[in-house]
């Protein structure tokens, strides 16, 4: 098989927000006890952060991480898990059907973020929450004013304000299993004045709305439409939830869903705009697609009710999944010129590319390599790339290249990053490529991630599926069903 890229470094897309390359921390299953914290590992700090695990996180380069949630949001008190631990309530998760400790809040999470690099995107409750304890949360986190919950903050041991600037209006409120459920008006209302209020305590922080929960909902169009009618003049970004899975066991279906997620991207990107015309706005909507993920292979578990940080959710992934991953990073980078931030959901044991052992080890997941190297190296302008390969035709229709590939022009370096998946599950791809503008143009490295088992896994005892670089040669192939990255210099 042959395909062909052609770019021209004139013909760009927009530059990136390293924000897209986020991800998300929910107090559910072992995602934070257990996960980031746990005060008796041999690694743990004097805050009982794991360091092993604050490492790997380091190691992907997470710019931003969403909290505390997710379903667990809309029924959680924020006061709950500040000041003294000794005197922290534990709580009914009805989310999760767990117990809350709260020994992990605000607090704690805003320094652990610190140590590893990463901003917080800090989300308000909006299901039980009003917009009073959002307006006081703000105060909390990033006033000094000398007022009631800034010397709060300051009595629990942090003078300076933690300075958080990016926030959620709730989560998922478009869905009924949601804590405090609305319709689209009664959400866009509640949000509007939140945001108000929020914006007047602290008016340099950015704001993100809840979009649809998943494209398939009967609700999406009409709920953006009517949120954003409210909302449009006082919010900076809408925000998008999907997750994929193959439980039908069609390899060629699921490595498709990436083409999927970027008719969802332009779908909600044409609804913004659409309100933007009505409204006669110069202001311009993005988009933050902050959860996003595979998930599936946990669907249906059962587990005991009212426990401590159950091990829940913990998908094991498949060397076929990470292709999809790969595959969606590319889409997130082809629309960065929309999408400015994005979550995948999520970092740490849930439905995440890191795992650990309860006081024992930490490994990556398959899904782990995709993420960290389009984290790590995909910085800069996206070119617009022109692809001439093969298609083929899912069983609902819908025409997916066989090659999928972003761009990325790395000034600063002098360098151009291809990603790349091969999506057929039969044949290698000779790739040609060209770069219009680019004199001397040489590849310098090529690494893949390869398994002749699409359902290969990793385990803290062994990591089937890990990334090699290849030998550079004069013919470029990119091996059936294979995530690539290739560096070109200039």
């Amino acid at each position: 098989m042959k395909a062909k890229i052609v770019v021209n470094l004139h013909y760009f897309i927009g530059d990136i927000d390293n924000r897209i390359y986020g991800s998300f921390i929910e107090h559910v299953g072992r995602a934070v006890y257990g996960g980031i914290y746990e005060p008796t590992h041999s690694t743990a700090d004097e805050n009982g952060f794991r360091q092993d695990v604050m490492e790997m996180v380091k190691q992907i380069g997470v710019p931003i991480i969403r909290y505390p949630g997710g379903n667990f949001l809309s029924g959680y008190n924020w006061m709950d898990g500040i000041g003294d631990k000794a005197k922290r309530p534990q709580r009914l998760d009805l989310a999760w059907r767990a117990i809350e400790t709260n020994q992990v809040g605000i607090d704690e999470f805003q320094e652990w973020a610190k140590r590893v690099g990463s901003q917080v995107m800090m989300a308000v409750n909006l299901g039980t929450g009003t917009p009073q304890e959002a307006q006081n949360l703000v105060e909390y986190c990033n006033s000094n004013t000398g007022t009631y919950y800034a010397e709060l903050r300051k009595k629990n041991g942090f003078e300076d304000p933690f300075a958080i600037k990016t926030w959620c209006l709730g989560n998922e409120m478009d869905g009924d299993w949601q804590i405090g459920h609305k319709t689209a008006e009664e959400y866009g209302r509640i949000a509007q004045e939140t945001a108000k209020l929020m914006k007047w305590v602290d008016p340099s922080i950015e704001l993100v709305v809840c979009g649809s929960s998943d494209y398939r909902r009967k609700t999406f169009g009409e709920w953006e439409l009517t949120v954003l009618e409210h909302t449009y003049d006082y919010v900076d970004y809408v925000s998008l939830h999907q997750y994929y899975g193959n439980k039908m066991k069609n390899t060629a279906d699921f490595l498709g869903k990436s083409v999927h997620m970027d008719s969802f991207i332009k779908s909600v990107v044409a609804i913004c705009d659409a309100v933007k015309a009505k409204k006669h706005s110069k202001k311009t909507i993005n988009l933050s697609f902050d959860e996003w993920n595979v998930w599936f292979h946990t669907h249906g578990e059962s587990y005991e009710d009212w426990q401590v940080a159950p091990a829940i959710l913990e998908d094991i992934y498949t060397f076929e999944d990470a292709l999809l991953v790969g595959c969606m990073l590319m889409t997130l980078q082809n629309n960065c010129d929309r999408v400015k931030m994005a979550c995948l959901a999520q970092l740490v044991n849930v439905i995440a590319p890191i795992m650990t052992e309860n006081n024992g080890r930490t490994w990556a997941q398959t899904i782990f390599y995709p993420y960290m190297y389009a984290s790590v190296y995909g910085k800069g302008r996206v070119v617009k790339p022109i692809v001439d390969c093969g298609a083929y035709e899912t069983s609902d229709g819908l025409v997916v290249p066989y090659l999928e590939t972003s761009v990325i022009l790395n000034q600063d370096e002098r360098q151009l990053i291809v990603f790349a998946v091969n999506r057929s599950l039969e044949e290698d791809m000779m790739l040609d490529f060209t770069a219009q503008g680019c004199d001397g143009l040489q590849l310098k490295k090529h690494i893949e991630l390869y398994c002749d088992d699409l359902k290969a896994t990793n385990s803290a005892d062994k990591q089937v599926v890990a990334p090699c670089e290849k030998e550079i040669t004069d013919v470029l192939s990119l091996r059936k069903h294979s995530w690539n990255m290739l560096i070109y210099k200039y």
